[in-house]
């Protein structure tokens, strides 16, 4: 994706401030062999790109100044409340150099799969997005994976799919994450005991004349006797 950014020659919370009033939203692009710059761009084109999956887990070409050069989205800062992007931060990326970012998980076929379709299971969608370290030309937009062969109360974790050519996963210490699982639907529970007294004491059968059994009379409290 591209995107157009302009030079931003003040900074400080005011002229921040100025800028979104007006429209922009300020920024920084930092990395590589020169100093970070400020940038601004204009809010509204920003605010629908974030919308696009791309924009966030790809390359991005950023034109600045007449010249195009490959960023990576690092950051962004919303408001609490409204709908203004109020911060944005790029990092440079130089194509000779291995990068690490998170790509979001696609998942399909699950319809497909006996699980679904034979056992009634639930597919729980465990991971969402995997760090990946790559080249830049090497990042995929999504890793996609196939759930058509999910059998009952089976996974599928990160072994049982195959990253692209020169894509390596950044583990953090874990051995073989789940990426999606299938459950079996909880059982609907049946009457509570509680209310299954209840029915059968309403269904009790009634004494002579049509009535009830009487209630269990209480011994009544003996007098002392006096001296």
């Amino acid at each position: 994706m591209k995107f157009v950014a302009f030079e931003r020659a003040k900074q400080g919370t005011g002229a921040s401030r100025r800028l979104r009033v007006s429209g922009k939203t300020p920024g920084i692009v930092y990395g590589g062999d020169t100093q970070p710059q400020l940038i601004e761009i204009d809010h509204n084109a920003l605010w629908h790109a974030l919308k696009k999956e791309a924009f966030h887990a790809s390359v991005l070409e950023m034109e600045l100044g007449g010249a195009v050069s490959k960023v990576l989205l690092r950051d962004v800062q919303y408001h609490p409340f409204r709908q203004l992007v109020q911060h944005i931060d790029f990092q440079r990326v130089d194509a000779k150099t291995r990068m690490t970012t998170k790509v979001p998980v696609h998942f399909k076929g699950e319809e497909e799969s006996d699980a679904v379709k034979i056992d009634q299971n639930l597919v729980n969608h465990v991971t969402t997005e995997l760090e990946l370290n790559c080249l830049p030309s090497d990042l995929p937009e999504f890793i996609e994976v196939d759930l058509s062969g999910l059998k009952k109360n089976g996974t599928v974790t990160l072994k049982d799919i195959k990253l692209p050519r020169g894509v390596k996963w950044v583990s953090h210490g874990k051995v073989n994450p789940v990426l999606a699982s299938a459950v079996s639907p909880a059982a609907e529970e049946v009457d509570a005991p509680a209310e299954g007294a209840a029915a059968e004491a309403a269904a009790a059968p009634a004494g002579k004349g049509g009535k009830g059994a009487p209630a269990a009379k209480t011994p009544a409290a003996k007098t002392p006797a006096k001296k």
